[in-house]
């Protein structure tokens, strides 16, 4: 059990070596990627869609519409 444990560790530990840059980290400055969203009204919201139109503050609540 423990040799299985350690080698699917040892996989996720070569799997993330060499795929650097795949999640990186985004830095000050940097442009946002662009995503697609469920619009609440019709069709998608996205992104590219805003740019040059207005700022876009995105704010994620975690558990506000959680159950309890």
């Amino acid at each position: 059990m423990k040799a299985v444990s350690f080698l699917r560790t040892l996989a996720l530990a070569l799997a993330l070596a060499v795929m650097p840059g795949i999640a990186a980290a985004l830095e000050v400055g940097d442009k946002a990627p662009d995503f697609n969203l469920p619009s609440t009204k019709e069709g998608k919201w996205s992104l590219a869609a805003q740019a040059g139109k207005k700022n876009v503050v995105l704010q994620f609540y975690v558990l506000d519409f959680t159950p309890t």
